[in-house]
C-alpha cells in the first residue's frame, strides 16, 4: 500500500476590506475610544466624549471633519481634519490634526490611505495646503510624513493660549 498523505489546504486568511469615509453618527462611540487610544499612546488622558464629538461633527457649526477607516464590523482607524487660513496669503489649508490606525493594523497602508482622502478632502475644500505635525521624538511618525511627501519645517516662536469662560 503506498504511503500518502492528505494534505487539506487551509486558505490564508483575507484582509478584511477597508472602506474610508466620513464619519457618522452612529460611528461616535468608536471614534471616541480610538481618540482616547492615541491620547494614552502619548501619555495623556482623552476627556473627549461622544457628545463632543457629535457637536464638533455634526452640530449647527461642524468645527471638525472625520474620516474613518472601516473593515468588517468596526473602526480600525480615523483621521481629524480642522481648518487653517493663512490671511497675508488669502489661502486656505487643513490641518491633519490626529491620524490613528489600530494597533493591529498598522503597516498595512491604512494610514497612507487615510492620508490620501485627507489630501481630497482638502482639497474638496478649496484648501492649497495639507499641514501635520508631530512631537519632537516621534521619529517613526516624521518617517512616515516625508515618506507622504510632506516637507519638514522647524516651529518658531511662542504659541499663547488664553481660557475663555
Amino acid at each position: 500500500m503506498p504511503n500518502t498523505a492528505t494534505i487539506s489546504a487551509i486558505p490564508a486568511a483575507r484582509p478584511p476590506i477597508v472602506t474610508l469615509r466620513v464619519a457618522k453618527p452612529r460611528d461616535l462611540p468608536q471614534l471616541r475610544s480610538m481618540i482616547a487610544a492615541l491620547a494614552a499612546h502619548h501619555g495623556d488622558t482623552a476627556e473627549i466624549t461622544p457628545e463632543h464629538l457629535e457637536r464638533d461633527l455634526f452640530g449647527a457649526m461642524p468645527w471638525i471633519t472625520a474620516l474613518v477607516a472601516e473593515a468588517g464590523s468596526g473602526l480600525i482607524g480615523y483621521a481629524i481634519l480642522v481648518p487653517l487660513y493663512r490671511a497675508s496669503e488669502g489661502r486656505r489649508g487643513m490641518e491633519l490634526h490626529h491620524l490613528y490606525v489600530d494597533p493591529e493594523h498598522r503597516g498595512t497602508g491604512i494610514g497612507r490611505h487615510l492620508v490620501a482622502k485627507a489630501r481630497e478632502q482638502a482639497r474638496l475644500a478649496g484648501c492649497a495646503y495639507l499641514s501635520v505635525s508631530a512631537a519632537t521624538g516621534n521619529f517613526q511618525a516624521h518617517r512616515f510624513y516625508e515618506s507622504e511627501q510632506f516637507t519638514p519645517g522647524p516651529v518658531t516662536g511662542m504659541r499663547y493660549l488664553q481660557a475663555l469662560a
